[in-house]
């Protein structure tokens, strides 16, 4: 597509800064321009989705079809000026009216549309499927508010408002002649057909109105345009007004239901502690399936005939079990409305459906209430029911009389309460299952589900998951995206297995120079954040020992901690001097019923006062959080991290992305062998990464044997008793001497599920020889370009290529 030039750029802006937003150009804020300019290059975002969509059309193109509760885009200005090709002709054009294109880009909000790894996961593939051509939409709920913002207020994490929408985003395309009808509750009268066929009908359900929302996703190079398409809920219009407009009793009441009904909505990830909150998320689950499966059908007819030939044109990928639901909507479609036999629908369904598997926890592996989907979905629980009976048999044919199978793999786990299990589910109507990395997947299939792996060896696959490196490299480290091009050339932003060619400058000492001169800048300009947002001043020629994930015990942030009064404590209490200055930040949102992890961050602050208040600890360690950790404040973190932290407990974490983003960025990783740790040390060898801890089999022997034995530990290791003895004490909490109580008991407990103190000795001499080799600045450059050279693997367009070729059957179509 032409580019504009400079002038037409800024002619564009300064018509929709006074015709479009009626603002005058002195007065306008960096919003506004932001506005302007995203609304002056809107026409190539349009005439590239209808290129593209006509594209698609021309090849009769097999469609996939990506459903996730979550897409953690971010901001979009920088990508997709960059992608788009007129990133220094917007620059320019925003220079001569003497503005900064800087200031533009931090002022577009977050999309508020995803909290943490599966979300941004779902967004690095969209831009990945995007730059290779492929025919793919992403489906998604247009919140309006998206998790919390997250405010800290005296150590204590405070949840306010994401309420993004308020600010409209100027990247929708609205589509209202394309809304979706949703029905819910209702009930379901049996009846049969003339031919004496079972008949049932869906009857008194209530409507909800799907109103999608299209985000263009650019490719690199702008020659394909996707969009991820979100719905908004809205309430059917059609209850009688000029009834009720005479009743003001009723007329309320309907306005009333019209509210509620548009909750559906309004919050990414209600809280499920109660009745209601369960309810609204699980009508969030199905509206977000059925509004994708209407909408698939209507593309699908547009093309074609017949649904006969549907998994041959089309690939839905169910991202986590959030849209499990999809398999039971698409054979409520195939069967109830195209009227099509149950064992054809079910070889449609089966054949179109892929499910990505995100977690090993079963209590992160969903499960619905058979009395919840009974008042919600009625007919929905019959198609369930149905599937279960004839998967049932299945299983009692492979093998008879083994109730114990039957229990465990049955779709509906019984009980007091009796619950639908949405990875059976999953599972069982899908033709592929994948894990999201190799020990993950492994996983997966021994110890999660080892019963369904027998069944169907074939459906489990292993995809390790990967980043899209332009956002997260070239984008995000413009002072290292263009180090690397002026050695190698810039091949490797689109093809990214080209960054070994970096390998020969990691000895160069010219180069290394260059490189750490670029991590300065990069620390630099972090530490101002710090500064700012935390109110610490930190040394940038420290070691900046980064740990960036969303707060959970598994990821153990506490084992962090841990670690660093044991540091101080050396300090002040031994009179031992660190090998190196180390500033620990940390960043990450807990979720706001989660009083484990909120107390952690609480820790987290407590220490970090006690610790940079010291004099004594001056100039040996820093300790800052960060507050609300997202995409925009990654892209500020990550290319500035000397060491990422990645040490959950081995056999919890299933993949980690951040692992990859800080390594690719020339972060040394600290980490256990665990999710893709285990595939970052294949690629980057180990001389190059600091590995510790135990190992996911020996995690798991240990709890089996009942041998964890923390107080043992803390004779053995004097200064464990210490540490634990001052988070208890109220050494780091004076004024609330029993604060971290429960902190202390977890890590003293025999039955702590992640086994922090067994990892901790090995952790803190791993930490040691870290502080001790960062002083070899030579060395350490050495080693960080290498990790940055050696992460070719880790691109999610490999990732999503493997998904083409192995689970979707599609193939990119070519560039016109």
């Amino acid at each position: 597509m032409a580019h504009p030039d400079p002038v037409q750029v800024a002619t564009g802006i300064q018509h929709h800064l006074r015709y479009t937003l009626g603002r005058r150009a002195q007065t306008a804020t960096s919003y506004d321009l932001f506005r302007a300019l995203t609304l002056a290059i809107r026409p190539l975002l349009i005439d590239g989705l209808i290129a593209t969509a006509d594209r698609y059309q021309r090849h009769d193109a097999k469609r996939l079809y990506y459903l996730s509760m979550e897409f953690l885009i971010g901001q979009s200005l920088r990508n997709n000026l960059m992608n788009l090709g007129i990133f220094e002709i917007c620059r320019d054009a925003i220079a001569a009216t003497g503005g900064n294109l800087e200031d533009l880009i931090a002022a577009e909000p977050d999309a508020a549309l995803g909290n943490g790894g599966l979300g941004r996961l779902a967004a690095c593939f969209l831009e990945s499927l995007a730059t290779l051509g492929m025919a793919a939409y992403g489906y998604g709920i247009n919140y309006d508010y998206g998790l919390f913002k997250q405010e800290i207020d005296n150590g204590f994490q405070r949840e306010e408002p994401d309420s993004w929408l308020n600010k409209e985003s100027p990247w929708m395309v609205h589509r209202p002649d394309q809304s979706c009808v949703v029905p819910v509750y209702g009930r379901v009268e049996h009846g049969f057909d003339r031919d004496g066929n079972y008949n049932p009908m869906w009857l008194d359900w209530k409507m909800l109105i799907g109103v999608p929302y299209d985000i263009p996703i650019v490719g690199r190079g702008g020659g394909t345009v996707n969009i991820l398409r979100l719905y908004s809920a809205r309430a059917s219009q059609s209850f009688d007004i000029d009834i009720r407009i005479f009743n003001q009793g009723d007329y309320l009441r309907a306005l009333e239901d019209k509210i509620e009904s548009e909750k559906v909505s309004k919050i990414l990830y209600p809280s499920d502690a109660g009745a209601p909150g369960r309810e609204l998320r699980l009508m969030q689950e199905y509206f977000l399936v059925a509004c994708a499966i209407r909408d698939m059908f209507r593309r699908h007819l547009e093309q074609h005939p017949d649904v006969s030939n549907f998994a041959d044109k089309v690939a839905v990928q169910m991202n986590d079990t959030h849209p499990a639901l999809a398999v039971v909507e698409l054979m409520r479609v195939l069967v109830d409305e195209k009227d099509l036999p149950w064992d054809q629908a079910w070889e449609i369904t089966c054949a179109t459906c892929g499910y990505t598997n995100h977690t090993l926890m079963s209590e992160a592996l969903e499960k619905w209430p058979v009395d919840l989907i009974a008042r919600v979905l009625p007919r929905h629980l019959e198609i369930i029911y149905e599937i279960n009976h004839r998967f049932l048999e299945t299983v009692s044919a492979r093998w008879p009389g083994d109730e114990r199978r039957l229990r465990d793999m049955s779709l509906i786990q019984e009980g007091p309460e009796r619950k639908v299990r949405m990875a059976n589910l999953a599972i069982a109507g899908s033709h592929a299952v994948n894990g999201v990395a190799a020990l993950h997947s492994d996983l997966v299939k021994t110890q999660l589900v080892p019963d369904f792996h027998e069944l169907w060896p074939e459906k489990f696959q292993n995809k390790t998951n990967g980043v899209t490196h332009r956002r997260w490299l070239a984008y995000a480290n413009p002072g290292l995206a263009a180090l690397i091009s002026s050695a190698i050339g810039d091949s490797w932003i689109r093809d990214f297995s080209r960054i070994r060619d970096l390998e020969p400058y990691a000895a160069d000492a010219a180069f290394q120079d260059r490189f750490y001169a670029v991590k300065q800048a990069n620390k630099h300009r972090l530490a101002a954040v710090v500064r700012s947002t935390a109110g610490v001043v930190v040394d940038p020629e420290s070691l900046f020992d980064i740990q960036v994930k969303r707060l959970h015990q598994y990821k153990r942030q506490l084992l962090n901690v841990l670690q660093i009064v044991d540091h101080y404590l050396l300090i002040v209490e031994d009179g031992v001097s660190l090998p190196a200055p180390v500033t620990y930040l940390f960043a990450g949102k807990a979720a706001p019923g989660y009083y484990a992890a909120k107390l952690i961050i609480k820790l987290i602050h407590s220490v970090a006062d006690v610790v940079n208040r010291d004099p004594r600890a001056n100039g040996q360690m820093r300790v800052a959080f960060l507050p609300d950790y997202r995409v925009s404040l990654a892209e500020k973190i990550i290319p500035a991290a000397n060491l990422s932290e990645q040490i959950s407990t081995a056999g919890t974490e299933a993949s980690g992305t951040g692992n990859m983003k800080l390594a690719m960025n020339g972060a040394l990783t600290i980490g256990t062998l665990d999710g893709a740790n285990i595939e970052i040390l294949e690629e980057v060898g180990p001389e190059n990464m600091y590995v510790f801890g135990l190992r996911s089999e020996e995690v798991r022997a240990l709890r089996n044997s009942g041998g964890y034995d923390p107080a043992q530990l803390c004779r053995e290791n004097p200064r464990f008793g210490r540490v634990l003895e001052r988070i208890s004490s109220g050494f780091f909490s004076p004024d609330e001497p029993g604060l971290f109580w429960d902190i202390r008991n977890e890590l003293a407990s025999p039955h702590d599920p992640y086994v922090h103190l067994a990892d901790l000795a090995s952790y803190i001499e791993t930490k040691r020889r870290i502080a001790s080799d960062y002083t070899d600045r030579a060395s350490w450059n050495r080693k960080a370009i290498l990790n940055v050279a050696r992460m070719g693997k880790f691109s999610s367009d490999r990732t999503v290529m493997e998904y083409a070729s192995e689970i979707w059957g599609m193939q990119p179509l070519p560039m016109e």
